[in-house]
């Protein structure tokens, strides 16, 4: 039988060439996303190209009852998940000191509670027949402090820090759960925070593609691997965090996500498909 993976955030960027993945392989699809045009539109390719089921549910990851609504209305339509792949999230951009609250607490709830809250849902179900994947993901940003990106880096920090521990409680299960930490990504997330023109954003080399983002973390995730950290550059970055002060580290971290002077450049946001 056809496994089925539940993507959230599946319209653009990673989360859209995430299921692309495991459209490739012949898994069937949940696409979870805001926007209902985008999602009938992703469903459509994946559905002709792939031959492949596809579901679609729009819901707002921000709003504390989604995650609940979404399991119900799955459980209610017989659908069993075998691959939960925690994407949805973004960014809140600037001093924390000068940012708005209210989207403040939203990427809470999407980057940190919703994806704790999905993941306790599903679980269970896994466990029951011993055998299941999750897929959560982090940033670079999970392993440092991040000046203009506070709230941000402290929920992909939560996230980095929850992956690890319920992989080892979950050793001889059949579980196995996947941090995906991604440095700055050619998508529509940096737009949609008005960072495009950061020094991370505009600086060039320092971007990965989503395409190649998705692969790795992909990979990673039917291998059972715990963290991945796509890309040379933000592997060695990693590396570099774990041996200067921390204080250190999140100096090199406001640099690179400060302003860029000289950026001119338009924003290329050729690997997102649509937005989210």
């Amino acid at each position: 039988m056809k496994k089925t993976a539940l993507v959230t955030g599946a319209t653009c960027g990673i989360g859209y060439e995430l299921a692309k993945q495991f459209a490739k392989d012949g898994h069937n699809l949940v696409l979870v996303a805001r926007n209902i045009s985008n999602l009938e539109k992703a469903a459509s390719e994946f559905k002709e190209k792939y031959k492949i089921s596809v579901t679609i549910i729009s819901k707002d990851l921000a709003v504390p009852t989604a995650a609940g609504e979404i399991f119900s209305e799955l459980r209610g339509r017989g659908i069993q998940i075998d691959f939960l792949v925690n994407n949805a999230g973004f960014q809140v951009y600037g001093l924390f000191s000068e940012t708005d609250p209210q989207k403040e607490a939203q990427m809470i709830q999407t980057n940190l509670t919703s994806l704790t809250q999905l993941t306790k849902l599903f679980l269970p179900e896994m466990l029951k027949r011993s055998e299941g994947k999750i897929l959560n993901v982090g940033s670079v940003g999970s392993y440092a402090a991040g000046p203009l990106n506070a709230v941000y880096c402290a929920t992909k920090a939560y996230v980095l820090s929850f992956s690890e521990a319920l992989s080892q409680e979950l050793k001889g299960t059949g579980i196995t759960v996947t941090a995906l930490c991604p440095g700055a990504t050619r998508t529509e997330f940096a737009k949609r925070a008005a960072m495009t023109d950061v020094r991370a954003f505009s600086l060039p080399g320092l971007q990965t593609s989503a395409g190649h983002v998705a692969a790795t973390g992909y990979r990673a995730l039917m291998k059972g691997k715990t963290i991945v950290v796509p890309g040379f550059l933000n592997k060695s970055t990693v590396f570099f965090f774990r041996f200067i002060p921390r204080k250190l580290a999140s100096y090199i971290f406001m640099f690179f996500m400060s302003r860029n002077p000289g950026y001119k450049t338009k924003f290329d946001a050729e690997n997102c498909q649509q937005t989210l």
